[in-house]
């Protein structure tokens, strides 16, 4: 299977199978990608991040994408300065892919009693898409 098929099928699979949201579905889902054990801790941390994109704030698969860039910055010895520049680079990114870094933008029907589940299956596939290539496309991490 490529890479597209896997973060297809990987997306899917964490939303429906497993009903994860959409930052720890980015993080296990990028940490597959690059072969990175991510600990319980972080994705515990990574659990409250889609309440504040419900709020209306930053969207979860930012957050979970910048955490991500954070642990693998680490793993690969790049310092505080650098990783801060990659994240704000990928905002930045992000923000000119999608059109808002706000979940209450970016989210489809926004947030509604009766919204079925998962509304966001296809905006995360293009998300963890544009994280990887990111990350490979940049030396830091090489």
């Amino acid at each position: 299977m490529g890479l597209e098929g896997l973060i297809d099928q990987r997306v899917h699979d964490y939303y429906w199978e497993e009903d994860l949201n959409c930052a720890i579905t980015m993080l296990k889902t990028l940490g597959e990608i690059f072969e990175v054990e991510l600990n319980s801790q972080i994705i515990d941390s990574a659990s409250g991040l889609p309440g504040a994109g419900r709020f209306g704030a930053q969207c979860g698969l930012v957050g979970g994408a910048l955490m991500f860039f954070g642990i693998l910055g680490k793993e690969a010895e790049v310092s505080q300065q650098e990783i801060r520049s990659l994240c704000y680079n990928f905002a930045d990114e992000f923000q000119k892919d999608f059109g808002s870094l706000l979940c209450k933008e970016l989210r489809p029907e926004g947030f509604k009693a009766d919204n079925p589940p998962h509304l966001c299956e296809d905006i995360t596939k293009r998300a963890v898409k544009l994280a990887t290539n990111s990350i490979r496309h940049n030396s830091s991490f090489n």
